[in-house]
């Protein structure tokens, strides 16, 4: 059987979505696991999931021959891939990084610079609501307790359209509040 089979069908046998398998030349094997996504409940994966996760592939590529140096099991975490449909549809809304497999070129009208590929923003739903858009503004982030003039004229909006083919990564853009400040609401 292929690993892939081999790591599907034991992760998805104890209840869990395989996120990611990545091998490196080094030997070593990394799984990446996450509990199935239902609206309205956000499980996290814990130490014990992937310790039982782990055992039971060890148990499993061992029985097929799969030769590695070093298994790792591991969850998501704050920059988490996004490679399946479902996974976008989860974390609409949310602030994403894309990188595309080609740069944007004539499309990008004069907007942004046409060999971009890198964006950071926004993910929602496009006007018709079936295909996705990023969005976001040049204006670099307010500091908390940073005064904004209010002179200042704001950056324009851009949004991008892209399909899931467009893609050659998308993740969740990682988002650290470590002193629990939070800038004021605009009302």
């Amino acid at each position: 059987m292929a690993l892939k089979q081999i790591v599907q069908e034991t992760v998805t046998g104890l209840g869990y979505d395989l996120v990611e398998i990545d091998r490196t030349a080094g030997g070593l094997l990394r799984i990446t696991i996450d509990w199935p996504w239902q609206p309205g409940s956000e499980l996290f994966i814990n130490v014990e999931d992937c310790e039982k996760v782990n055992r039971q592939l060890q148990f499993a590529l061992e029985v097929d021959g799969v030769t590695y140096n070093r298994l790792e099991v591991s969850s998501p975490g704050i920059d988490r891939p996004l490679s399946r449909e479902q996974d976008f549809v989860r974390f609409l809304g949310e602030l994403i990084d894309i990188t595309l497999k080609a740069p944007m070129g004539g499309s990008a009208a004069g907007l942004v610079n046409p060999t971009r590929k890198k964006f950071r923003g926004t993910l929602e739903r496009d006007a018709t609501g079936q295909g996705w858009q990023i969005v976001w503004s040049d204006a670099p982030a307010v500091k908390p307790g940073q005064k904004v003039s209010k002179k200042r004229i704001p950056l324009p909006v851009h949004a991008l359209g892209f399909t899931l083919d467009e893609l050659r990564d998308a993740r969740l853009a990682p988002v650290v509040d470590f002193k629990g400040r939070k800038p004021k609401q605009e009302a």
